[in-house]
């Protein structure tokens, strides 16, 4: 029983983490229509600037934060005006390569200027733990798993409690509706490819502290961060939450019970299934297309 508990607190810490590294993915796709493929390479990025930021000045990479938000928002920004607006019209495919090639002009970039190494950000309380009863709970799981909570909370309240984000779910459920009562679409596009962006800055530095990160990891996390909004629900934040919290259990429990070899393949297992079984995932909505001939 220690051993399942051990494997489900793990599972949980893990799966919030993920939940904010897929929350960017899953915002702009609910919005736009668009898979950014990119961002996950946006979140080695991030982790990136926070080990080197680390390593010269020391900070606590939570609170480097700080830092690579706003970064990664300009970045975001900048990208979707000089590149994704190009496309917003056309095609979910065209988007799709478009940011496939922005993903590997990034690792070029990364790998430039860190080289192909392993990179680790080890703050003081790296090996240190909390003991509950016979439950060992890893301080920097525990702080990352607090610091995406807070993020994906304040996510909330933005979507849900502020202007900008009622133009944004408006612009997602009606575009057409959102431009006739003046909305800018154009605007509200760039801004929500901004903050998706702008969580991957803070899921990079948490990142950093888990994993250790080389440029190209990036090929990594796009299974993973695929396999939790296709599970939750292409477009749905509360999808991607509750299929990053299944998926973390269940990558606990295969490296626990099975083989850690086998965790990572749970993901790729999740994807066909769930493509097999239920295309629009948990809370996904199904989509009718007639056919005219």
């Amino acid at each position: 029983m220690t051993l399942l508990a051990q494997a489900l607190v793990l599972g949980l810490l893990i799966g919030g983490v993920y939940a904010l590294f897929a929350s960017g993915l899953t915002l702009v796709f609910g919005v736009m229509g668009i898979v950014n493929v990119a961002h996950p390479a946006f979140l080695v990025l991030a982790g990136l600037i926070t080990y080197q930021l680390w390593s010269l000045l020391g900070i606590d990479p939570l609170l480097l934060t700080l830092v690579t938000t706003p970064v990664m928002f300009g970045l975001g920004w900048l990208v979707y005006k000089g590149l994704i607006a190009r496309v917003r019209s056309g095609p979910v495919s065209m988007s799709v390569v478009l940011t496939f090639g922005l993903a590997i002009a990034l690792e070029g970039f990364m790998g430039m200027t860190w080289k192909n190494v392993f990179h680790s950000v080890t703050p003081s309380y790296f090996n240190e733990a909390f003991h509950v009863g016979a439950v060992i709970v890893p301080k920097a799981q525990v702080f990352g798993c607090a610091a995406a909570v807070v993020v994906l909370f304040l996510l909330y309240l933005l979507l849900t409690r502020t202007w900008i984000g009622r133009a944004i779910r408006s612009a997602s459920e009606n575009p057409e509706g959102a431009h006739l009562v003046g909305i800018d679409i154009g605007t509200v596009s760039a801004l929500t490819f901004a903050i998706g962006a702008a969580t991957a800055g803070v899921g990079g530095s948490i990142m950093a502290i888990l994993y250790p990160i080389f440029p190209a990891s990036q090929y990594v996390w796009i299974s993973r961060t695929l396999g939790i909004i296709v599970l939750g629900g292409m477009g749905s934040l509360p999808g991607a939450v509750i299929g990053a919290l299944i998926l973390g259990i269940a990558e606990t429990l295969t490296a626990t019970y099975v083989s850690t070899q086998w965790s990572v393949v749970v993901f790729y297992l999740v994807i066909l299934l769930v493509l097999l079984i239920r295309p629009e995932g948990i809370l996904g909505a199904r989509v009718r297309k007639d056919v005219v001939a």
